[in-house]
C-alpha cells in the first residue's frame, strides 16, 4: 500500500498553548534516517545538516513583499469596512485563532474573511507582525492590542503588552490596569497591579480611579492585609470619601466596607473627634457599634488586661508587603557641581555609590516615573542648562531625554498625573515666573500658564491633584517669598493661596498624610530652622517642630509615615547629615548615617531597590 506523503487537514498543528508544532510526512523522516545512516557508515559519525540562519528571514520578507503588493494572495481580512490582503497558510501557521477559522472553512471558499471584534489599527499592527515579527507597542495603542493579540491567541505579543503595562504603573492610573487586566485575564498583569496598588495604597486613593470603583472592588482593597499604610485614619477616610461620592447609592455598603478598617489600631483622640462624630457612622447602627467595640478594646488594653475576650480580628495590624525601597541623592553643589550619585537603603541603613550623572549637575529637580529618575535642568558649574537626564535603576545607567524650552536652575519639579512639570527657576538672567510641563508618553515638552509671581529656588508639591509652587526668591523685587499658588491642570491657571508665616527662599517641599510641608529655607542670611505644614482642607499653615539644624536648598522625601530632609547648606558650609520628623510624635531626629559627602541644592527621590 502507497504510504501517503501529504498532512491530515483534521490535525491541528498547535499544541494547547498555542504554539506551533512543525509536521514532518513519514516519508521525509524514514528519508533523513536514511540519510543518517549512510553518513555514519561511510564517515564514522553524524554529519550536522547544513542551516541557513537567513533562509526564513529572506522567505517572510518575501512574503510581506507580495502581500503589500497583493500578489499570490489567498484570503482578504474584512474589518470594518477595511481589506487586508494576506496569505492562508502563514496566518494559520502563526495564529490558532486563523488555523480554527480556515479549518472550519469560515471564509466559505470566497476568498475573504470578517474579524469581528478588533479594532482595525489592532488587527493591522498584528498582521503586520505574523509577517515580521517585529511590533511597537506604545502607551497609544496597548488598550487596544492587548484584546486583539488575546482574540488572535498571539501570546508573545499579549504578554509583551503586559510588560509594557507593568512598566507603566503608577499610582494615578494602577486601579484602571488593574481593571484591565481583570478583564481581559491577564493574570501576572493583575496580580502586579494589585500588588503595586496595595503598595501605593496612600496615593492611589487620591485619585480619581479610586472614586469610580465597584464596591467589591473597595472592599477587595480595604480588606487587604498588605496595604501600606502609615495609618488606619487613611483607611477610615478612603471609605468615607468613596461613599459621599454618591451618598444615596453608597451608603448601603458602608458597614461592610468599615468592618475592614482596624478601629482598635487608631488614636483615642481620632475615634473621639472625627469617627464618633461623622454623620455617615452616626446614622449607621452597626458602624457604631464598630466604634463602641474599639473604644471598649482601647480601655481594656490601657488597663493592661491580658485576656481582652472581644473578638477583635482588626486590632491586628496590617502586614504590608512592600518592595525594597532607596533614597537616591544626584549631583549637587559641594561646593562645585558634582557628578556623583549614592543611594541611601532604608533596610539595610548603608549608603552605596551608583553610577554618576552625565554632567556635573546642581539645582536640578529630580521626578520618577515608572521606575526611572529624571533629573530636570539645573546648573553644570558653568551655565544654565535646559537638558534632561534618566536614570535607569534596573541598568544603573543614565541616558538623554529631550531639553526643557527654557533653562532652569534652582527651580521646582513634581509628577502630575504622570507627566513632570518644571516650574519657575533662574535662567542665567532672570527669574522666571514660567513653567513647563513634560509628556513621557509624547516624549514633548508644552507651556502651561505663567505663574503670578517670579520664583526661582521655588519649592513644588503635589496634593489631591493640584501643583503647589511654594516661597522662593522673586527676582524683580529681590526678596524672599512667604507667597503660595496652586496650579489647577485642568483650568491651566494658577490661584493665590494662603501664604506662610514666613518668607522662605531655598525651602524643600514635601507632602505627607495629605499635608504639605515647608521645611527650612532662608530669608537673607537668616537660614531657617522652623517647619509649617498646610491643610489644604482648612487652607491655613500650622507650625511644627523645628528641625535639630538650619537648612536651606535641602531635599525633602517622605516615606513609610515619616519625613526626610536630605543634606542642604547651614549659610556657611554644605551638609551630609539627614534628619527625619515623625508627625505622630511632631519631633525631629538627626540619623547616624550620613551622605558620603555634603551637598547642597542636590536632587532628592525615593525609589524601588533593583532586584
Amino acid at each position: 500500500m502507497e504510504e501517503s506523503n501529504h498532512m491530515n487537514l483534521s490535525e491541528c498543528p498547535f499544541e494547547n498553548n498555542g504554539s506551533y508544532l512543525p509536521l514532518r510526512c513519514a516519508s521525509q523522516n524514514s528519508l533523513d534516517e536514511s540519510s543518517q545512516k549512510y553518513e555514519t557508515q561511510s564517515t564514522g559519525r553524524e554529519k550536522p545538516p547544513y542551516r541557513n540562519h537567513r533562509h526564513t528571514h529572506r522567505a517572510f520578507d518575501a512574503l510581506n513583499m507580495m502581500r503589500k503588493q497583493s500578489r499570490m494572495c489567498d484570503i482578504t481580512l474584512v474589518n470594518n469596512g477595511i481589506e487586508m490582503p494576506a496569505h492562508k497558510t502563514l496566518l494559520a501557521a502563526c495564529s490558532p485563532y486563523f488555523y480554527d477559522r480556515f479549518a472550519n472553512r469560515d471564509d466559505q471558499g470566497l476568498g475573504r474573511l470578517t474579524v469581528h471584534g478588533i479594532e482595525p489599527q489592532a488587527l493591522k499592527l498584528l498582521v503586520d507582525y505574523i509577517y515580521s515579527s517585529e511590533i511597537y507597542v506604545t502607551e497609544g495603542n496597548v488598550l487596544i492590542l492587548l484584546p486583539a493579540a488575546k482574540l488572535l491567541q498571539l501570546k508573545d505579543v499579549s504578554d509583551a503588552c503586559c510588560e509594557f503595562l507593568q512598566t507603566q504603573l503608577h499610582p494615578t492610573n494602577c486601579l484602571g490596569i488593574r481593571a484591565f487586566a481583570d478583564l481581559h485575564g491577564c493574570s501576572e498583569l493583575l496580580q502586579r497591579a494589585e500588588a503595586y496598588t496595595e503598595q501605593h495604597f496612600m496615593e492611589a486613593v487620591e485619585c480619581e480611579e479610586f472614586l469610580s470603583l465597584s464596591s467589591q472592588q473597595v472592599l477587595k482593597l480595604v480588606s487587604s492585609d498588605r496595604l501600606t499604610v502609615s495609618s488606619e485614619e487613611k483607611v477610615f477616610e478612603c471609605i468615607v470619601t468613596w461613599v459621599r461620592h454618591d451618598i444615596d447609592e453608597r451608603k448601603q455598603y458602608l458597614a461592610e466596607l468599615m468592618e475592614h478598617v482596624r478601629f482598635p489600631l487608631l488614636s483615642h483622640e481620632f475615634l473621639v473627634q472625627r469617627v464618633r462624630l461623622e454623620p455617615l457612622m452616626e446614622a449607621n447602627i452597626q458602624c457604631k457599634d464598630f466604634l463602641v467595640k474599639a473604644l471598649i478594646y482601647q480601655l481594656l488594653e490601657a488597663k493592661g488586661d491580658k485576656d481582652i475576650t472581644l473578638e477583635m480580628q482588626n486590632a491586628i495590624p496590617r502586614q504590608p508587603v512592600c518592595s525594597p525601597k532607596v533614597l537616591l541623592v544626584a549631583g549637587g553643589q559641594a561646593p562645585r557641581a558634582i557628578r556623583g550619585v549614592e543611594c541611601y537603603d532604608f533596610k539595610e541603613e548603608r549608603w552605596y555609590q551608583v553610577s554618576e550623572m552625565p554632567n556635573r549637575t546642581c539645582r536640578a529637580g529630580l521626578a520618577v516615573i515608572g521606575g526611572k529618575v529624571y533629573a530636570v535642568g539645573g546648573f553644570n558649574g558653568s551655565m544654565r542648562v535646559r537638558t534632561v537626564d534618566m536614570y535607569d535603576v534596573a541598568s544603573d545607567s543614565w541616558m538623554s531625554c529631550p531639553s526643557m524650552e527654557a533653562r532652569r536652575s534652582t527651580l521646582g519639579v513634581a509628577v502630575l498625573r504622570g507627566c513632570i512639570y518644571a516650574v519657575g527657576g533662574f535662567d542665567g538672567s532672570n527669574g522666571l515666573r514660567s513653567a513647563e510641563m513634560f509628556d513621557p508618553r509624547t516624549q514633548e515638552w508644552h507651556p502651561i500658564a505663567l505663574m503670578g509671581t517670579m520664583r526661582s529656588s521655588v519649592g513644588v508639591g503635589v496634593l489631591k491633584d493640584i501643583l503647589y509652587a511654594v516661597g522662593g526668591y522673586d527676582g524683580a523685587s529681590r526678596q524672599c517669598l512667604s507667597s503660595v499658588e496652586a496650579y489647577d491642570p485642568d483650568l491651566d491657571s494658577w490661584t493665590p493661596i494662603t501664604s506662610m508665616s514666613v518668607r522662605r527662599s531655598g525651602a524643600a517641599v514635601g507632602v505627607l498624610n495629605g499635608l504639605l510641608y515647608a521645611v527650612g529655607g532662608h530669608e537673607g542670611p537668616n537660614v531657617q530652622r522652623s517647619v509649617e505644614a498646610y491643610n489644604p482642607e482648612t487652607e491655613l499653615w500650622t507650625p511644627v517642630a523645628e528641625m535639630a539644624m538650619g537648612r536651606r536648598n535641602a531635599g525633602v522625601v517622605s516615606f513609610n509615615g515619616l519625613l526626610y530632609a536630605v543634606g542642604g547648606d547651614n549659610g556657611s558650609s554644605n551638609l551630609s547629615s539627614l534628619e527625619v520628623y515623625d508627625p505622630e510624635r511632631n519631633s525631629w531626629t538627626l540619623l547616624p548615617f550620613q551622605m558620603s559627602i555634603g551637598r547642597s541644592y542636590a536632587g532628592v527621590c525615593v525609589l524601588d531597590k533593583p532586584m
